[in-house]
């Protein structure tokens, strides 16, 4: 068999299968090679989803007529001065994107030098090259990309629809946009302009959050938590989402290294790490994280389209990402994002709008001839619920005019004497305890005039409805609680800081489980047993390709299945690095046995029980969500709920 050279067009033609994926993989190129070039405002235009025409224009710094005729060439880049690959501080490094496009389409670079007088066109179509011709242009550059994929037919078939594939090309720029922030972008079809990124100035911070929040959801920008941390040589910045908004997939969180986006699995399981006791495992944060490092403790060449990285010190990278996270997260508090009360806002006007389409809705308006109809007069069904309902709407008999009693402190001649009945003591007999403790801390008084909303953003408790929700008074709004759901954090906050502070028991296997795996996989769980065994699991090596299993946590119970545990364990380091799969399972039980161990729904409280709830609410971490992340509250404010009435 003969052995010979491929010629360089059927080179690049080869490599742009890898470096040009489709048409969103050479914008991307082509934007970043204007980024690295000083570019301040970056335009690109698509036709028929970037099949017929593509054009990337900037204002950086130039080529030259020289430049022009050595960049179209094969691995010729402006990027390596010292021909150094670790060293690494610009987007594009290799010099292939341009020889590649030009090998499988029609291209056309236009180009002026900064302070130049003159300006070049070269032109290359299907690898074949002419020469540098005198041009028009603005200072900087000009790319033009006809009949893409031309000279390569095979893999137009392969492309999909044309708004498939600017939508592709939208992801690419916002991803660079989100980390260049200074940087103005915009797409466009030659019909209309899909995206339009202005260029801002000032305040890092505030100018990335102001651009992030353009770019994702609109209520991104007020339920954003910021990050800003530092461990060794790491610095990590950007801003998280509130756990109560998220997404059931993981599009909107965005990781960059360095300024290179990035979609690697090392910073995705920190995400996840960080999110784990807060969301459930098919839901996802919002975010958006720029972690800076030395070029030198990353490897950004791993991956031909540069989406991927390897870090010098991994557990380094993941630990700071998680702690920082999770710092951000207990500095919130207790609050929850507004899309919760926006949605159910929402909810309300949708059900308005059906109800007056069908005629079954209309506003109600208070009656100038107003009678009371007793409970013979009316049919409702019987029970206590609807005989509560009727004494409540009855008129006040003589003295009782504004001097009802109620079983809620504050709420004197808010609820009629007849009612009184169906709110008993509370929970002074067999409340749910944790710890010696019980729901009722303290008392907490709610009386109106004295009352300190400033202190209590949560307010004070004025009912209970459907034994189950609990209805406050803001400042300037109200508040819907949910009681079981509020409590359920609470009390698994409680017994992690327990469990923090006396470890994780241990149950000792009667008989000792063997369980087999690959000698890597073996050596990987042996090397960590020490980690593991503060987490409950202590297990030894038992020959090339085994572990021996001899305790395990006592909080799993019978549940526990040593095998499964241990297989999954060694997946997870092997995809990972950390041994999260044990540390979801115990932060699952705990979760299962707070819900179990938390003031159930349907069990009514008194005043004072639901205001220490809410107090309790006020003063713990991540009180605004359950276990499973669901909100615990919903707040609606003054000015929404009088939208609602047309009073507004």
């Amino acid at each position: 068999m003969l052995i010979r050279r491929l010629p360089n067009t059927l080179v690049n033609q080869i490599a742009a299968g890898e470096v040009i994926e489709r048409p969103a993989a050479a914008i991307k190129e082509l934007v970043e090679n204007a980024l690295d070039a000083g570019s301040r405002n970056i335009d690109v235009v698509m036709r028929d989803g970037g099949r017929s025409y593509i054009s990337v224009t900037d204002d950086g710094c130039g080529m030259s007529r020289e430049g022009l005729g050595i960049c179209i060439e094969r691995h010729a880049t402006s990027k390596l001065p010292s021909d150094d690959l670790v060293h690494i501080k610009t987007l594009g490094f290799r010099g292939e994107a341009l020889p590649s496009i030009g090998a499988v389409a029609r291209l056309q670079i236009t180009s002026r030098e900064a302070g130049a007088e003159d300006a070049w066109t070269i032109k290359v179509e299907g690898g074949v090259v002419t020469d540098p011709q005198p041009a028009a242009c603005n200072a900087g550059t000009r790319v033009e990309i006809r009949d893409l994929f031309f000279a390569t037919p095979a893999r137009l078939k392969f492309l999909k629809a044309a708004r498939t594939e600017v939508s592709h090309a939208e992801d690419v720029l916002k991803r660079l946009a989100m980390a260049n922030p200074e940087v103005g972008f915009s797409l466009s079809d030659e019909k209309r302009t899909i995206l339009r990124l202005p260029a801002s100035s000032g305040d890092l911070f505030e100018v990335r959050l102001k651009r992030l929040s353009s770019v994702m959801a609109r209520e991104f920008e007020e339920n954003a938590l910021p990050i800003e941390a530092e461990r060794e040589y790491l610095k990590l910045t950007g801003y998280i989402g509130l756990p109560t908004l998220n997404r059931g997939n993981a599009q909107h969180q965005y990781l960059f290294v360095n300024g290179r986006p990035v979609k690697d699995r090392l910073l995705q399981g920190a995400v996840r790490g960080a999110y784990q006791d807060f969301l459930a495992r098919d839901r996802h944060p919002l975010l958006a994280l720029f972690l800076d490092l030395p070029p030198e403790m990353v490897d950004v060449n791993v991956h031909p389209a540069k989406t991927e990285v390897r870090f010098r010190d991994a557990a380094l990278v993941r630990g700071l990402i998680v702690g920082a996270c999770k710092h951000a997260l207990a500095e919130a508090g207790h609050r929850a994002s507004t899309s919760v009360g926006n949605a159910a806002l929402g909810m309300l006007e949708a059900a308005r709008a059906r109800g007056e389409q069908s005629g079954g809705y209309t506003t109600p308006r208070p009656s100038t001839d107003y009678t009371w109809q007793s409970k013979s007069s009316v049919n409702y069904p019987s029970g206590r619920l609807s005989d509560a309902v009727m004494d409540y709407h009855a008129p006040l008999s003589d003295g009782q005019s504004g001097s009802a009693q109620s079983g809620l402190p504050g709420t004197e001649g808010f609820i009629p004497q007849a009612r009184q009945e169906h709110f008993p003591s509370g929970l002074s007999e067999g409340a749910v305890e944790w710890g010696g403790e019980s729901i009722v801390s303290q008392s907490h008084s709610t009386d109106a005039d004295n009352f300190d909303h400033a202190s209590h953003p949560l307010g004070a408790a004025r009912a209970q409805f459907h034994e189950n929700y609990i209805i406050t008074q803001t400042a300037d709004g109200i508040v819907v609680v949910d009681q079981h759901a509020a409590h359920e954090r609470l009390v698994l906050e409680k017994m992690k800081a327990q469990m923090a502070e006396q470890g994780v028991k241990t149950q000792m296997l009667l008989l000792p489980e063997v369980v087999e795996l690959d000698e890597d996989a073996a050596h990987r769980l042996v090397k960590r047993a020490d980690e593991l065994s503060e987490l409950g699991l202590v297990l030894e090596g038992f020959g090339a390709g085994a572990v021996v299993v001899r305790e395990v946590p006592a909080i799993l119970g019978e549940r526990a299945n040593a095998a499964a545990l241990v297989t999954d364990l060694a997946d997870e380091l092997a995809e990972l690095g950390e041994t999260l799969a044990l540390k979801e399972q115990i932060e699952r039980v705990l979760g299962t046995m707070a819900c179990h161990g938390s003031v159930r729904s349907g069990r009514r409280l008194n005043g004072e029980e639901m205001n220490a709830l809410l107090r309790q609410m006020e003063v713990t971490p991540h009180s605004g969500q359950c276990n499973h992340g669901r909100p615990t509250y919903i707040e609606l404010k003054l000015a929404d709920i009088e939208k609602l009435f047309s009073r507004r």
